[in-house]
């Protein structure tokens, strides 16, 4: 029987990125919430960075996550995670979440980890890895990051209330410190998952 691999996505998974990006503006039009739209190029290119996470079932695409470091490595968003429908209800996003975690974690160690969402159950895997809500005012002021959320439907709520909230929520993870304090360990993601 096969089960889920979960791992850094490597140029053997550059073939995913249509599916990828077809699955987020699918789940976008279902959910009738925001969802950055994004470009196959652009998957391949966190992909190529090593900043792209993907679950797979043989060689079926079920999941994905990417993670991107704003103001200079200050700020590490953890992104466009996406669960294929087949495949939901059983803590694959989870896992998917908890390995882009670690991975941000590892490759940007001072960096604030935070995350916007409209989502009820990405806010609760958030909350499972210690993220809290947080106003946007303690997210990253890069605007390259906002400028990622033109392609949303809800962005016209953003600009009108000066980036200072919108339907998505910010989530700011524990710094390392923190995490440690509260002992987050049975979060940790570190080997292909079963």
């Amino acid at each position: 029987m096969k089960s889920f691999i979960v791992e850094i996505a490597k140029e053997q998974h550059f073939k995913y990125a249509e599916p990828i990006c077809q699955l987020i503006e699918e789940s976008a039009k279902q959910r009738g919430t925001g969802i950055a739209k994004r470009k196959p190029e652009y998957v391949i290119k966190k992909m190529a960075a090593g900043n792209a996470i993907i679950a797979l079932y043989g060689d079926e695409l079920a999941g994905f996550c990417y993670i991107e470091a704003w103001d200079h490595g200050k700020y590490v968003a953890n992104s466009g995670l996406i669960v294929n429908p087949k495949f939901r209800k059983n803590g694959l996003a989870k896992k998917i979440k908890a390995k882009a975690f670690n991975h941000a974690r590892a490759t940007y160690p001072t960096a604030k980890v935070f995350g916007i969402t409209t989502s009820l159950a990405v806010m609760k895997i958030n909350s499972d890895l210690g993220y809290k809500p947080v106003t946007f005012s303690e997210l990253t002021q890069d605007d390259a990051f906002w400028k990622g959320c033109q392609s949303c439907p809800n962005y016209d709520i953003l600009q009108r209330n000066e980036r200072k909230l919108c339907l998505c929520t910010g989530m700011l993870a524990p710094s390392q410190e923190e995490a440690m304090k509260l002992d987050l360990s049975h979060q940790i993601v570190n080997n292909p998952v079963s």
